[in-house]
């Protein structure tokens, strides 16, 4: 099948280079002339695992090309995939601007040089109502038979070109009987399915609504067992011990209950403020919701309160190293990333902060921290006379390192774990002063077995749980 994918940001790059991977001649489409001459040079803009082993591979056998030309792409292709940016609007709201900008385009592509029915399909993340705008957008531009599909994505950045290959189930929203758009995408994702896996078939409305409501649920997942911490931490419980205890009930589940830092990156924030949006504009109140978001950004306040309480309230003059930058592993990505609201609130409390990670540095320089922060080659560079040590992303290659090594360049044995990474009784033994996420404290004891150090909450922290 012919295709088009307009965009060739993280959602359209994976999406057309997994649609050409499955046999069918993908364009890729983008205005941005840089962009699409450094993927023709095989120069990925964005680090996803596997990803530019396919693009390669792809573009080599001619099935996947990056052009700038929408109108030619869109007239060669039987159905045209939007996938461009759906950024947060200052009320929490999606801005559509770009999704109705290529909507438009792409009528007036079909009226310039018509060439038959084509099927629209929205992979961007776009409000309840959005096909049934560009339905009338593309309507005012052209004659030529179409239908608007909505097909949400469902990509977890790290592993998502396998969640791209090999789907739990692909959402479809068509109108009801529009027969020429079901049996196009039948037709396309049939091959995606041979394990069983569904296509699941809905009106417009309802598969937009899927894409906010599974994230939501996720993000709520997340906001939940972090302010179970917080009451953890408030009354001296073992977090890593209770999401043991309730993740083998089987109506619970183990997923998405590992407390940390909060959520971050291109979808959970900017969907489940969208969603808030909208219940606001449908005058709902979303009380479930609306928790998940405050959770979601107290967390980490606490967390940076847990800091400056073990340096007597003041980090002014300190050094503190962060292992990892990325919102997560598997990615350079630091949209709504944890480490960018620590080191600012460190850095704007005196500290100087020096951080390794293994994909995201650049990132950060050129978009996020700027300068205002160390990079250092490795890990253990990072630590160098440091006074604490932040683990901030729960990288493979932070998981077993050289305790002995990271104790002797540190100036002090400090480590906030933010992601529960570590064992508190074998960090202990090794000497550190170990502070986590809803466990207790532990400090060492003089060579001997580590002892519960006794930390009083502060009045804020109580607060806030």
């Amino acid at each position: 099948m012919k295709l088009c994918v307009v965009g060739t940001g993280y959602v359209g790059l994976v999406t057309g280079t997994c649609l050409a991977e499955m046999g069918n001649d993908v364009t890729c489409v983008d205005i941005d002339a840089e962009k699409i001459r450094l993927l023709n040079s095989g120069i990925m803009p964005i680090y996803e695992p596997g990803l530019d082993e396919l693009v390669r591979a792809n573009t080599t056998e001619g099935r996947l090309s990056f052009t700038t030309d929408l109108a030619t792409a869109v007239q060669e292709s039987q159905a045209c995939f939007i996938a461009v940016g759906t950024p947060q609007g200052e009320d929490g709201s999606a801005d559509l601007n770009a999704v109705f900008a290529v909507g438009k385009a792409i009528g007036q592509a079909m009226t310039t040089k018509p060439t038959g029915y084509k099927a629209i399909v929205t992979k961007s993340t776009v409000p309840v109502g959005t096909a049934e705008k560009l339905q009338a957008i593309v309507a005012e531009q052209t004659t030529q038979p179409f239908s608007v599909v909505s097909n949400p994505e469902f990509l977890k950045q790290g592993d998502a070109v396998d969640d791209c290959l090999k789907p739990d189930r692909v959402i479809v929203g068509t109108v009801p009987n529009d027969q020429a758009a079901i049996d196009l995408m039948r037709e396309l994702y049939s091959p995606y399915l041979r394990t069983g896996n569904p296509i699941i078939m809905m009106d417009i409305r309802s598969a937009e609504m899927t894409k906010y409501v599974a994230n939501a649920f996720l993000a709520t997942k997340i906001s939940f067992i972090n302010e179970m911490s917080q009451l953890c931490d408030g009354l001296g419980a073992d977090i890593a011990q209770v999401q043991v205890g309730i993740s083998t009930d089987r109506r619970i589940g183990g997923q998405f209950l590992y407390p940390g830092l909060g959520y971050g990156g291109s979808c959970f924030p900017k969907d489940v403020k969208a969603l808030i949006r909208t219940a606001d504009e449908h005058h709902c109140p979303a009380s479930i919701i609306r928790s998940v978001d405050t959770v979601n950004q107290r967390q980490r306040s606490l967390f940076l309160d847990k800091i400056m309480h073990f340096f007597g309230g003041s980090v002014a003059g300190k050094t503190i190293a962060f292992w990892g930058l990325a919102f997560k592993p598997r990615t350079d990505d630091l949209r709504e990333a944890p480490s960018v609201t620590l080191a600012e609130g460190l850095i704007a409390s005196g500290a100087r902060v020096q951080a390794f990670d293994p994909k995201a540095m650049e990132a950060a320089r050129q978009h996020y921290l700027g300068e205002t922060i160390t990079y250092c080659a490795s890990a253990y560079d990072a630590v160098k006379n440091a006074d604490a040590l932040v683990l901030v992303t729960e990288w493979n290659e932070f998981r077993r390192p050289d305790f002995e090594k990271v104790k002797a360049l540190m100036k002090t044995p400090v480590l906030f774990d933010g992601r529960n990474q570590y064992d508190p009784d074998r960090m202990a033994e090794r000497g550190f002063h170990y502070l986590s996420v809803g466990r207790p404290v532990l400090s060492p004891c003089n060579g001997n077995p580590a002892e519960v150090a006794t930390v009083q909450p502060s009045e804020k922290t109580l607060a806030a749980v």
